[in-house]
């Protein structure tokens, strides 16, 4: 029994000194326990944010990025551009009306004239001779007619004498007219005042009727010329001015006003020529030169518009999405007239309302988008 108690002793030795032994590590253990717990809960609570952080990054990933467009109610206007030429208000060429030799021409091209400026002089010497010929005959005439008229008084004449003199005198004058119209003739004379665009005779030049003299052209003031298609005459006769753009004079514009509309076609294309004027009192303005006329064939000064391309098909519907705090509907609209890159909206938008321009093609009713930009011009897209 004495050895079974010391037995005993022993193993309660033993344990005590193991446990001494384990003691510190337990101790240290336990310490190690009491701090790295809340810094775990602390780097469990880092966790759970970074993977609610990164998951919310990802969500916001996903929305399809697009940009959009306010509409504003602003000036719209469906507008036309037509070919057109310059023509000169007068062109004239200017013949000659008799036959003689030019001795003394006195123009140049370019030269401003004005109405009654002497222009060239044909040789008078046969006219100025027919024409002392003709006054003779008729002062020789008108004295025979004045003679018989005193005779046949005292019955020394004859009735018929003193017609035939009468006849003579008549044919006299008519004579000594044309005379003196051909002598003036010999003096080629500006009938307009306008600018010599052409000569065709020099000194020394033998004319015969109906030659070439020279051309004039009056152009202070222009005429366009512009073909008119049927369907657009209507829309052109309400109109009275007409914008205009030359691109030979480094796209200069200018106004226009209605100046006339033919009342006949072109045969062959189907036309109607459209005369605008135009002032032209600096000359910068040549004739012959293209132009490019605008027909506004409609406008609405306070329309809803937005670009063409924005505009999609929805379950056979015409319309757009309209975005609003992040989410996008589609809106049918009823559209009208186009203006370059526009079309007019009639109905289906409010003004302030933002329209989707891009990113539209990938998106549907009811998504939530990310608005990566907002434009008030398409050219902003770029920028």
């Amino acid at each position: 029994m004495e050895k079974n108690l010391n037995n005993t002793q022993t193993i309660g030795n033993n344990l005590f000194r193991l446990i001494r032994k384990i003691l510190p590590f337990l101790a240290v253990v336990l310490i190690i326990f009491l701090i790295a717990l809340p810094l775990g809960k602390k780097i469990a609570e880092k966790k759970e944010a970074l993977a609610e952080n990164q998951s919310r990054e990802i969500a916001e990933k996903a929305l399809t990025n697009v940009i959009t467009m306010p509409v504003e109610p602003s000036l719209i206007r469906e507008k036309i551009s037509f070919p057109g030429v310059v023509k000169p208000w007068i062109s004239l060429q200017l013949v000659s009306e008799i036959k003689g030799k030019i001795i003394d021409k006195r123009i140049m091209e370019g030269r401003r004239v004005n109405k009654g400026d002497i222009l060239a002089l044909i040789d008078a010497g046969d006219y100025q001779n027919a024409y002392n010929a003709a006054l003779a005959s008729y002062e020789t005439a008108l004295a025979t007619e004045t003679r018989l008229k005193a005779l046949m008084k005292n019955n020394f004449a004859t009735q018929s004498q003193f017609d035939d003199a009468e006849a003579r005198v008549k044919t006299t004058r008519a004579e000594l007219d044309s005379a003196r119209l051909n002598l003036s003739r010999c003096t080629i004379l500006s009938p307009m005042e306008g600018v010599v665009d052409r000569i065709y005779i020099e000194n020394g030049t033998f004319l015969s009727p109906g030659d070439p003299v020279a051309q004039i052209l009056q152009i202070d003031r222009l005429k366009i010329e512009v073909g008119i298609p049927e369907s657009d005459v209507d829309a052109v006769r309400k109109l009275k001015v007409f914008d205009m753009t030359i691109d030979a004079l480094a796209g200069k514009t200018c106004t226009g006003e209605y100046h006339y509309l033919y009342k006949t076609s072109d045969s062959m294309a189907r036309l109607y020529n459209l005369e605008i004027k135009v002032d032209n009192a600096d000359g910068q303005i040549l004739p012959d030169m293209f132009v490019r006329v605008e027909v506004v064939k409609q406008q609405d000064p306070r329309g809803l518009a937005v670009p063409i391309y924005s505009l999609v098909t929805v379950d056979k519907k015409t319309g757009v999405f309209v975005e609003k705090e992040g989410i996008v509907h589609f809106r049918p609209v009823k559209t009208g007239f186009l203006d370059g890159w526009k079309t007019q909206v009639a109905e289906g938008l409010e003004p302030g309302e933002h329209v989707v321009v891009v990113g539209h093609r990938i998106i549907e009713d009811g998504e939530r988008v990310r608005v990566a930009k907002t434009i008030r011009d398409m050219e902003e897209i770029s920028q």
